[in-house]
């Protein structure tokens, strides 16, 4: 087994981390939250190497799961994830794009298979457990890697902020129980990529993130 490595194409005028998480040796990997610019996306995995039978994703917001219909077609991939509770979010991605003002040729999105707290997804060996984190989206889910000390966790928490909570299906309260109850016990020394802006690790986030001192 290899070590994990990760490249991050930002996608769309949101600005978005999609993420490519890979095997160093098998170059075995998967796409996270391919929110759209597809032909980027595919641009980077021949520029890497990677070959991606997986897509994941986090949530469905537009910006995440805006290019996963696509991609899908494109590599033959299947769709995991996010939690079901995401499914009328995902269903609308076309109605997202007319709301956001953002043409582009988003399109809904249609899981291969639906995730839960518990649930696990690997790349080759590298075995990730799948963290149910509501707040920011009811479906919310994050990746954890236990042996790397690694997560992808979307939309919950960036590197001195959290999700925003005015989007349908939001609530701020339940985003705060989400980070305190399953982010922050992961331990101060597990870094994180996130959905927007540069990553971080949990333990300056509970140090110096505004919204959890």
């Amino acid at each position: 087994m290899g070590k994990l490595a990760a490249a991050i194409v930002t996608v769309t005028p949101f600005q978005q981390n999609c993420t490519i998480l890979w095997d160093d040796e098998t170059r075995e990997g998967v796409v996270i939250d391919p929110g759209g610019e597809v032909e980027r996306i595919k641009a980077a995995l021949e520029e890497t190497g990677v070959t991606a039978k997986t897509i994941w994703l986090t949530h469905g917001h537009i910006d995440h799961a805006g290019g996963a219909e696509a991609l899908k077609q494109a590599l033959g991939a299947t769709i995991i994830g996010p939690h079901e509770a995401d499914r009328e979010l995902l269903e609308s991605i076309e109605q997202q794009s007319e709301m956001f003002g953002v043409p582009g040729g988003f399109q809904n999105a249609y899981p291969d298979q639906w995730l839960a707290e518990g649930d696990t997804v690997s790349i080759g060996e590298h075995v990730f457990e799948v963290l149910h984190c509501p707040g920011h989206a009811p479906g919310h889910v994050v990746f954890y890697n236990s042996a790397h000390r690694f997560a992808h966790v979307g939309d919950v928490l960036f590197q001195g902020s959290i999700g925003r909570t005015d989007l349908p299906g939001g609530d701020h309260d339940t985003l705060l129980r989400s980070i305190r109850e399953k982010l922050l016990p992961l331990g101060d020394d597990v870094s994180f990529i996130c959905g927007h802006g540069p990553g971080s690790t949990i333990g300056r986030e509970r140090l110096n993130n505004p919204f959890l001192t």
